[in-house]
């Protein structure tokens, strides 16, 4: 192994390179090297100036992320920068890649930062429920303003080389020599004589916020108004907000006060949870680095209507160019211009220039012959969801599409090893469950069937890292992980109904949870037609919801669901014949109506699906529970600060507590929904976790 911190001179200017794989993280064994070669060179008489450089494909992208919770190996960071801050000669942060978290705060240490035009900038400790803990809330207002710094900590995205040098965050851009270009800076500022000024010790950038705190306090409520019961973002926009109101050393001692709280609290553990489950999903059995994924240069979308457009859109986005079926003009059409719409509107709201929209429309192309697929390395199905239709579209490619063509089916719910079989090659045929709206939903279950190629996985995994999603790979059930565990958690939302809840009552027993919305709400947003169709084709009914539905009440789109809509409005409001039609289904079904609390709701809601979470991990339709937790939360919007629903249950509500109220509640119903699973209760009984049985299970 390298070293991790060399040192080399440059004529009077020392370069220090940093070389701690695969990211540069900054461990201990990296800090504590590094302290001394920067106390080293501080006394050194004939070093006139210091460069921090790494070695790799970046600059140090950020903390140990492992090391949070422990105690703490001194040198900290916040010491490593104390230590920079005591090097009265120019100190300049060489940066290529990304300087991010910890990483930019030690840049932010520097008197001066040169980056590469390519590099990437930010504290992104907001993702991680934390706060930047070691100066960054203080230093980057005094070098981009408290406005600028309020939108990065609180967003935690990173910004590029360029604005962050029209910012003031970077001092020079360069082009094909970074570290010759900052040892040039550093030598010139040695030769200037001028004294070197500290980050921490300047204000300017401060002075026209101070004098209206009014304005960044309405910034501060505009940057975290989609907080959503978080307290990272909060704690965040304080920690800025202090900058301008407390002198630095005393705003600094409060920011490593947030820090220590925030770190050591449940949200904090359920995203670093999350941070690492992310990686865990990308890693699946059978798939190792050896296999290589298929060569995709160009994809194929059957169905242009909502799915299948966002599809298309979603491959664009990511710089494939895609043909776009449908079965006539007319429909081809209208969703190509339904796709021109959605680029125009992300125009409007600055996040697309037009020069964008350009690019990925002109990465569209349609076609109402299926002879036109015919040179695709990859085509997805996003029709009706029956599998007679399916089957036919699958016959109909597998006549036309190439050799060693991905056939994907984008189903919620069917078999996928039923519809491969309708092919002479099922080695190539997967799901791709995109999640709606597909441009914008970061999920992609990729649904792994019997007879699937592992090179056609790892195309799937290939592909879900070109166009920016997080993929989970699951077997073939129906409802495959998601939607076989949200069948799960509606179960009970009719009988909460009739015993008593209102649809508002339970919705808001969601969202106090931390639920974007409630599943009323939510029905009536995608449409209670949808539900309707699919309890039709399954022989299932839903009293409340099949009644509204023959009565024409789809939700939004009607004016009229759950609840009613005026005017076109998407506000829902109680909806009193929805209350009359409850209470006579509950008559005629001989319910007594009773009062619910809202623990009840959520026992009776959220419990069977950590149960049917359980016979997934014991069924091997999911490799671990924190996949199933990748899965709710990017996928259905599980809370964030709750780490997904295993985890919840496991580290913040106890496996005891789910197994008791389950067998509470089938001994009460007798439904089969609440018979604790096998895996769950042997999981609680153990001791050893999800994960702990799952691994067992499969050995």
């Amino acid at each position: 192994m390298s070293k991790p911190v060399t040192v080399a001179r440059d004529g009077n200017v020392a370069v220090i390179t940093l070389d701690n794989p695969p990211v540069n993280a900054l461990s201990f064994h990296l800090r504590k090297p590094l302290n001394e070669a920067l106390e080293t060179l501080r006394d050194d008489a004939d070093v006139a100036a210091i460069v921090i450089a790494c070695a790799g494909r970046t600059f140090i992208a950020g903390a140990d992320i492992t090391e949070f919770g422990k105690p703490m190996q001194h040198p900290s960071l916040p010491d490593l920068i104390a230590t920079l801050e005591t090097i009265d000669k120019p100190t300049v942060a060489a940066i290529h890649g990304t300087a991010l978290g910890g990483g930019l705060e030690l840049a932010l240490g520097c008197h001066f930062r040169v980056a590469d035009r390519k590099a990437r900038l930010g504290l992104p400790e907001v993702k991680l429920g934390l706060l930047p803990g070691a100066g960054g809330t203080q230093r980057l207002p005094r070098l981009v303003g408290p406005q600028k710094a309020l939108e990065m900590v609180v967003s935690g995205r990173p910004i590029g080389a360029g604005e962050a040098h029209e910012a003031g965050l970077v001092d020079a851009l360069a082009d094909d020599d970074l570290v010759g270009e900052a040892v040039a800076l550093a030598r010139a500022e040695a030769a200037s004589g001028a004294p070197m000024v500290q980050v921490r010790a300047r204000e300017d950038k401060l002075a026209a916020a101070r004098a209206d705190i009014g304005a960044f306090d309405a910034a501060v409520a505009q940057a975290t108004r989609k907080a959503r019961g978080l307290e990272a973002p909060l704690a965040c926009a304080q920690s800025v907000r202090n900058a301008l109101t407390m002198p630095f050393d005393e705003a600094l001692a409060k920011e490593r006060e947030y820090f220590a709280r925030l770190v050591s609290g449940d949200q904090s553990k359920a995203q670093r949870h999350l941070f690492f489950a992310e990686r865990e999903a990308a890693k699946v059995p059978g798939i190792g680095k050896e296999v290589r994924p298929r060569p995709v240069a160009r994809v194929g979308v059957v169905g242009a209507g909502t799915m299948g457009g966002g599809i298309a859109m979603a491959f664009a986005n990511g710089g494939l160019p895609v043909t776009l079926l449908e079965r006539d003009r007319e429909a081809l059409d209208r969703g190509l211009a339904t796709i021109e719409k959605n680029y125009a509107a992300s125009v409007r709201r600055g996040s697309l220039d037009e020069d964008g929209k350009a690019a990925r429309l002109g990465r569209l192309s349609g076609t109402t012959d299926y002879a036109g697929l015919a040179d695709c390395d990859l085509v997805i199905e996003a029709v009706f969801e029956d599998m007679a239709v399916k089957e036919e579209v699958f016959g109909r490619l597998d006549a036309v599409v190439k050799p060693g063509a991905v056939l994907a089916t984008n189903t919620s719910y069917l078999d996928v090893d039923a519809i491969a079989a309708t092919t002479g090659r099922p080695q190539d045929v997967i799901g791709l469950h995109f999640f709606s709206p597909a441009n914008v939903m970061r999920l992609l279950e990729i649904v792994r069937g019997a007879r699937t190629a592992p090179d056609v996985v790892a195309t799937a995994l290939s592909l879900a890292k070109t166009i920016g999603k997080v993929p989970v790979v699951v077997g073939v059930c129906h409802g495959f992980v998601g939607n076989r565990m949200l069948s799960a958690r509606s179960a009970e939302n009719e009988a909460l109904l009739l015993e008593g809840a209102t649809p508002q009552q339970i919705d808001k027993a969601f969202t106090d949870f931390g639920w974007p919305m409630g599943p009323f709400q939510m029905g009536d947003l995608a449409g209670l037609d949808i539900g309707w169709r699919n309890r039709k084709a399954l022989g299932k009914t839903a009293p409340v919801a099949d009644a509204l539905c023959e009565l024409g009440c789809f939700g939004q789109k009607t004016g009229k669901g759950f609840y009613l809509y005026a005017d076109g409005s998407r506000t829902p409001q109680p909806d009193p014949e929805v209350t009359r039609l409850i209470e006579d289904k509950a008559r005629a079904a001989g319910v007594e109506r009773r009062s619910i609390c809202d623990e009840e709701i959520v026992e009776r809601t959220l419990y069977p699906m950590i149960n049917e979470g359980a016979r997934i991990l014991e069924e091997g339709i999911a490799a671990r529970p924190s996949d199933i937790d990748i899965v709710w939360v990017n996928g259905y919007g599980f809370p964030i600060g709750k780490g997904g629903p295993m985890f919840w249950a496991e580290q913040l509500r106890g496996l005891d507590t789910i197994v008791a109220r389950l067998a509470h509640w089938h001994g009460e119903t007798g439904r089969a929904v609440f018979e604790p699973a096998p895996l769950l209760k042997r999981a609680a009984a153990s001791g050893g976790g999800f994960a702990g049985e799952a691994r067992k299970g499969a050995a």
